[in-house]
């Protein structure tokens, strides 16, 4: 197996993107090709003592920088590290008249920009037959387990027909990345009864409610996400990247309150007692430990990981796209979306 890596995207590139890299070669047993320009990779590398051994280079001279038009990647900066290592992801599936060394792989990651990323690998990469839109599914912490939030940012405007789309596309992620046998899905809205809701939500609900194969389990309001309620999330991208952004402050806030309660005499002497959760809940809460968000609906795998990635957070987005590749979940949402 080949995992693409964006060597020049986020704020902490290239050196932290070739440390998660290394570490994910040498622990999760693929090849790593590393996307950019290959004479400064191999300086960085080298001023921080950081082995190359076993991994492909994929030659790109520029830097999609955060600040550009995300619709440049396809003309103006097509030579960026992002846009190359989609190409070559999507020669995998197609007869592509990209010609690279080491021009194909199982999956891409990045974290550069998400509008550009999304652009690019709708364009490049391109949709499976039949979906819609593709989305961003965010994978977080609930009170017991994971779980999967979709659309978390990539469509603020969004059908009936899509919001479908999301459903089967989590659903299936959630089966074959999460390994839970019967997903539970449900519909973000200001209310559990049927009826709520504006008419988008209300024709999605009766949509869902009789789409096979999908263990559509009706609304959820929002105080019900982290505690378990379902295992997968929709919403439209609007209403999915508001969730996804207060979830993340509310965890900064209750991070830093546990911090200030052991901040004296008596708190240091309790920390010691509850120790072992705090660090447990720690890691709950960390996106590091998720990685990033898979781009569902594409025909092949897309991760989209944070843009302040540190070498830990490369690590858990590259061992995720390889768990998405072991599974086949392109394969199965193919396999769906040929059904219909």
């Amino acid at each position: 197996m080949k995992i693409i890596v964006d060597a020049f995207g986020g704020d902490h590139a290239p050196l932290e993107i070739l440390k998660g890299a290394r570490r994910a070669q040498d622990k999760l047993g693929m090849t790593i090709v590393l996307a950019g320009d290959e004479e400064k990779i191999k300086a960085c590398a080298a001023e921080n003592r950081i082995s190359l051994e076993g991994m492909e280079f994929l030659h790109a001279p520029a830097v999609f920088e955060m600040d550009y038009d995300p619709g440049s990647i396809m003309k103006e900066h097509s030579d960026t590290s992002m846009a190359i290592g989609l190409k070559a992801l999507a020669a995998k599936d197609a007869k592509a008249s990209y010609d690279a060394k080491a021009s194909q792989g199982d999956a891409f990651v990045s974290a550069g920009s998400t509008g550009a990323l999304i652009v690019g690998a709708t364009l490049i990469v391109r949709r499976i037959r039949g979906v819609r839109r593709a989305a961003i599914g965010a994978v977080m912490p609930g009170a017991s387990a994971p779980f999967l939030l979709l659309d978390a940012g990539a469509n603020n405007e969004c059908t009936a027909e899509m919001l479908v789309n999301f459903a089967v596309l989590g659903s299936v992620y959630a089966r074959k990345v999460l390994g839970i046998e019967s997903p539970r899905v449900a519909l973000a809205n200001n209310g559990t009864e049927e009826h709520k809701g504006d008419p988008l939500r209300q024709e999605t609900y009766q949509a869902l409610k009789e789409l096979p194969g999908i263990n559509f389990t009706g609304n959820i309001e929002a105080r019900e996400i982290p505690l378990g309620g379902c295992d997968v999330v929709v919403a439209d991208g609007f209403t999915g990247n508001i969730i996804l952004k207060l979830y993340e402050g509310m965890g900064k806030m209750m991070q830093g309150k546990l911090k200030k309660m052991f901040l004296n005499p008596l708190g240091v002497v309790g920390a010691l007692f509850v120790a072992r959760g705090l660090l447990r809940i720690q890691k709950q809460m960390d996106y590091k430990e998720y990685g990033g968000a898979p781009l569902l609906g594409l025909n092949s795998v897309v991760i989209k990981a944070h843009g302040s990635s540190d070498a830990k957070a490369v690590f858990a987005a590259i061992r995720q796209a390889k768990r998405c590749v072991e599974g086949d979940m392109v394969g199965a949402i193919k396999e769906h979306f040929a059904k219909k």
